[in-house]
C-alpha cells in the first residue's frame, strides 16, 4: 500500500458520558492529533461528525470523529469520502483493539471488522470494501465475552489509560510517514 493518507477517522460514541472510554480511543486519537497539527474540529451536519483539515508534512490530511453512535459511523465516512472523493485505500481509521494489550498499537492494512462494529458499518457504507487502513489501539479484553460492553464503556485505570496513551504518542508519531504514503516504514516503526 502505497497511497498516502488523505483522511483519518476516530471512532467512538458521542457525548460526555463516553468521553475518554475505551471504545472512544479511536476518537481520541483524532482529537490528541488535532491538537498536535493545531487543528480545530469543527461539527459538519454534512459529514455526521466533527472535522477539519491538517496539513502532514505539506500534505493535506482530514481529520474527522463521526458524530452518529458507532455502530453508524460508515454513515459519517461515506459522506466525507464520497464529497471529497477520497478511496477507500487512503483512509486510516483508528479504534480500539479487544485483541491487544494496553500499550500496544498497530497498523493494519485491510481486513475484515473482527467483531467491532464501527469498522462493521464503515465496510458496509464503503460498499463492502475492506481496503481502508486500520490503527488498532490495544484497550485489553476483559476475560469474557459476556463482559465486554461493560468494559469497553468503563475508563481504564489510571495505569492502563497512561499504557494507552503512550502508545497513541508512538502512533501519532508515524502519521507523517502514512502523509507520504510510506505505510512499510511507519508500520516497521510502529511495530518495534
Amino acid at each position: 500500500m502505497k497511497t498516502p493518507v488523505q483522511l483519518i477517522v476516530g471512532l467512538g460514541n458521542p457525548g460526555a458520558r463516553y468521553e475518554h472510554t475505551r471504545h472512544n480511543a479511536g476518537a481520541d486519537f483524532v482529537t490528541n492529533l488535532a491538537r498536535r497539527h493545531n487543528v480545530t474540529l469543527k461539527e459538519e451536519k454534512k459529514f455526521l461528525g466533527s472535522t477539519g483539515k491538517a496539513v502532514i508534512n505539506g500534505h493535506p490530511v482530514w481529520l474527522l470523529i463521526p458524530s452518529t453512535f458507532m455502530n453508524l459511523s460508515g454513515k459519517s465516512v461515506a459522506a466525507l469520502t464520497s464529497f471529497y472523493g477520497i478511496p477507500p485505500e487512503a483512509i486510516l481509521v483508528a479504534h480500539d483493539e479487544l485483541d491487544m494489550p494496553p500499550g500496544v498499537t498497530k497498523l493494519k492494512l485491510g481486513g475484515g471488522h473482527g467483531g467491532h462494529n464501527g469498522l462493521r458499518d464503515t465496510i458496509s457504507a464503503l460498499g463492502n470494501n475492506r481496503d481502508f487502513a486500520r490503527l488498532r489501539i490495544g484497550i485489553g479484553h476483559p476475560g469474557h465475552a459476556s463482559e465486554v460492553t461493560g468494559f469497553i464503556l468503563k475508563k481504564a485505570p489510571a495505569a492502563e489509560q497512561q499504557l494507552i496513551e503512550q502508545s497513541m504518542g508512538q502512533a501519532e508519531a508515524v502519521i507523517d510517514l502514512l502523509a507520504e504514503g510510506q505505510w512499510n516504514t511507519a508500520m516497521k516503526q510502529l511495530h518495534t
